[in-house]
């Protein structure tokens, strides 16, 4: 696999760095195929959680091309703009069916509609899925606070009970989806969401984070070097058991 030009570890958390984005997102399709082939060996199927974003791209472009199994593979989702139809150019449902699930074919999709009509039992209906099929890797990413999922520091909560909820994003979340070009305006940005909450994403196996480019060198900063907190949510990726960072070297800019 593509050598890294910098590695070592943050408490439990293993950080690795590319010279470049391309590099980086092969190494973590690579990282991701492994547990996926490794669950199928073992049980006979698995389970992942895909995020979605610009800085997915590199990453989700090397898994379509990883040689796997996909008919043996259960598909669910990070988070969902509350409202928004699936047609809408930023509907992550839209995202993750144009970006890699139609091409893959999954054996099974869970993706959640956050424009249901009834949000509550969707919500309800989406963790008793969670619950039920034990996640063996997630793979995300980090905005631009410092979120994971729409788990932004004013609604993160590292002992939530639920699995899945309704969230309010906050201005700088709004401001990075609007900056990444997903929405015309701020106004068009949607002020909610439904997204799995930490200890959902906490409870998966093993977790793949994809982070790329310069706009997210602070956030990477904060989540290796400040405290533990939900004032950076990504921080506490340094206690999962088998949680892997993988960083070009903008968004390394900071350094160690």
């Amino acid at each position: 696999m593509e050598k890294e030009i910098k590695k070592f570890n943050k408490d439990n958390l293993n950080v690795r760095v590319y010279s470049e984005e391309a590099l980086m997102g092969r190494s973590a399709a690579f990282f991701a195929a492994e547990r996926l082939r490794k669950a199928i060996s073992e049980k006979g199927f698995a389970c992942l959680i895909l995020g979605t974003g610009t800085s997915q791209y590199s990453f989700l472009g090397a898994l379509k091309e990883e040689l796997l199994e996909w008919d043996k593979i259960t598909v669910f989702h990070l988070d969902e703009y509350r409202g928004l139809p699936e047609a809408h150019p930023a509907s992550f449902r839209r995202y993750l069916r144009e970006r890699i699930l139609d091409d893959v074919r999954p054996g099974r999709v869970f993706l959640i509609d956050g424009n249901a009509a009834d949000l509550r039992g969707e919500i309800a209906g989406y963790e008793r899925l969670l619950r039920e099929n034990p996640v063996d890797i997630a793979c995300i990413g980090i905005g631009e606070n410092g979120h994971i999922a729409f788990n932004d520091p004013p609604v993160a909560d590292f002992n939530d009970t639920a699995w899945v909820k309704e969230v309010e994003l906050d201005h700088a979340c709004r401001m990075q989806q609007l900056g990444e070009g997903w929405f015309p305006s701020l106004d068009d940005v949607p002020e909610k969401a439904v997204t799995l909450t930490i200890p959902a994403i906490m409870s998966s196996l093993a977790i793949s984070c994809v982070v790329p480019g310069s706009r997210k060198a602070r956030a990477v900063n904060d989540t290796l070097h400040g405290e533990i907190s939900e004032s950076c949510p990504a921080s506490v990726l340094r206690r999962h058991r088998d949680a892997t960072l993988f960083l070009d070297k903008e968004s390394f800019a900071y350094g160690v």
